[in-house]
């Protein structure tokens, strides 16, 4: 299973490819391919969010399912998904409820 990421040219935050190809901070709301074919879809997608300077840099990731969700396979990109590996009370991640990824 993949699901695209990529980064907010308006603000640099990470966001995952959802439903009517909008953008959302969520990994829960990414729309998920489970085949080559619907991978290559999900990328012609951000390319053309690509194209009309929404993100930048789009990609695909592998994700796993698990009893809360999905969650991405590498470690790379748990802590992408989950913010920057600082103080909880700093940044994104002190606005709202997310787990800490810690090195």
């Amino acid at each position: 299973m993949q699901i695209v990421t990529a980064n907010r040219l308006a603000d640099g935050l990470v966001v995952f490819l959802a439903a009517n190809d909008a953008w959302s901070e969520a990994l829960a709301d990414a729309r998920i391919a489970t085949d080559a074919v619907a991978a290559a879809s999900l990328m012609t997608s951000a390319e053309s969010a690509l194209n009309a300077r929404l993100v930048v840099g789009p990609y695909l990731i592998e994700v796993r399912e698990t009893p809360t969700g999905i969650a991405p396979v590498q470690l790379r990109e748990r802590i992408r998904a989950a913010g920057p590996t600082v103080r909880s009370d700093l940044g994104r991640q002190a606005e709202k409820d997310v787990s800490h990824v810690s090195l």
